[in-house]
C-alpha cells in the first residue's frame, strides 16, 4: 500500500531508525539517511536535504540519547534534540508534508503515582528531557501535521541499549546492583516502529497530535534485569550461547540513592496509552511478551 510518494526517514543507524526502514517501505518511497548523510547539528545541511528529496512524510527518530552526557554538552543535545526537530517541521510544513517524531517520558518529573497522560504537565528533571520537551513544542508551533510519539525504556537487538549493556554485565560479572524504585515499561524498537506504520497506514490529518506509545505493563529496572537474564538463559542452551556469570538470584536491588547520575531520572515512567489505542485500534505487547521476541532475534 502506497500512501506517501516520498518519505524521509533519518537516524538510520540507531535502533528505532534501523527497525523503521522496512516497514515504512510499505507505504512509500523511503529515502533512509544516517550522520554522514543528512547532519543535524547543521541547520543549513538540514534545509538542504529536506528541499532536496521534497518529502511528503518526515519520520525522524533521530535523537541526542546520553542521557547523562547532555548534562555537560547541553548545546549539541540542544541542537539535535530542539532546534533540528524545529527545522524539519519547519521544511515539512512549506512542503504540505506531514512529520514524526519521536519523544520520551523524561518530559516528565515522576512524581505522579498512576501512568501520565498526554494532557498531563510536563516538567522534565534533566537537560536531555528540557531538550525533547523544546522540539516537541517547536514542532506544535510551525502548525504541520504531526505526530509526536513519546515513548520509554526503548531497547532492541541491536544497538548500545540496556538489555545489551546488562548482557555483557552479567557475563563479566558474579552479580549486579540494579535500581529498583524507578518504573516504567521497557518497549522494543521492533514494537516501536512497527505501531508507527500501522498508525501511518490510518493517518488522517484530524489525528495530528501527540500520543503515547509504549508497551503495556510495569517493570522497574531491577525487574527488567532478572527478565532479561530468566529469558536467556531459557535460550542459552538450545542456541549454544556462552552461559551468563550472574544468575538471577545475583541480581540485588539498590534504590536512586545508592547509585546517584548526573542526569535526574523520574521515578514514575509509566505512560497511559489509551489516546494510541483509541484513535488508531493499536494495542502493544505486554513487555514481557516483547522481551521474549527481542531475544528470540539475537
Amino acid at each position: 500500500m502506497t500512501k506517501f510518494k516520498n518519505i524521509l526517514l533519518t537516524g538510520i543507524n540507531g535502533q528505532v531508525g534501523y527497525e523503521l526502514q522496512l516497514g515504512l517501505a510499505s507505504l512509500g518511497k523511503v529515502h533512509a539517511l544516517d550522520r554522514s548523510q543528512l547532519n543535524l547539528s547543521n541547520p543549513d545541511n538540514i534545509r538542504q536535504v529536506v528541499q532536496s528529496i521534497k518529502p511528503d512524510l518526515i519520520v525522524n527518530p533521530a535523537a541526542y540519547t546520553a542521557v547523562d552526557k547532555a548534562e555537560v554538552e547541553p548545546d549539541q543535545a540542544n541542537a539535535i534534540n530542539a532546534i533540528a526537530p524545529q527545522i524539519l517541521a519547519e521544511e515539512a510544513a512549506k512542503l504540505g508534508a506531514a512529520m514524526v517524531h519521536y519523544s520520551t517520558d523524561y518530559v516528565y518529573d515522576g512524581t505522579k503515582l498512576a501512568p501520565y497522560v498526554e494532557t498531563d504537565a510536563t516538567n522534565p528533571l534533566s537537560v536531555y528531557g528540557i531538550t525533547k520537551l523544546a522540539g516537541e513544542e517547536a514542532i506544535r508551533a510551525t502548525g504541520v501535521s504531526h505526530l509526536i510519539l513519546r515513548t520509554s525504556w526503548v531497547y532492541g537487538a541491536r544497538g548500545k541499549n540496556f538489555m545489551n549493556t546488562i548482557l555483557r554485565l552479567a557475563a563479566e560479572r558474579d552479580n549486579l546492583r540494579i535500581v529498583a524504585d524507578q518504573f516504567g515499561a521497557p518497549t522494543s524498537s521492533r514494537v516501536i516502529a512497527a505501531a508507527t506504520v500501522s498508525a501511518l497506514a490510518n493517518w488522517s490529518e484530524d489525528k495530528s497530535g501527540t500520543y503515547h506509545l509504549t508497551c503495556s505493563g510495569m517493570t522497574s529496572w531491577h525487574g527488567f534485569t532478572q527478565a532479561i537474564i530468566e529469558e536467556y538463559e531459557l535460550l542459552c542452551e538450545s542456541r549454544h550461547w556462552p552461559a551468563l556469570k550472574t544468575p538471577v538470584g545475583n541480581v540485588l536491588p539498590i534504590t536512586t540513592a545508592d547509585y546517584p547520575t548526573p542526569a535526574v531520572r523520574p521515578a514514575n515512567s509509566k505512560l497511559n496509552c489509551d489516546k494510541l489505542s483509541g484513535t488508531f485500534g493499536l494495542v502493544l505487547p505486554e513487555w514481557r511478551i516483547a522481551l521474549k521476541q527481542v531475544m528470540v532475534e539475537l
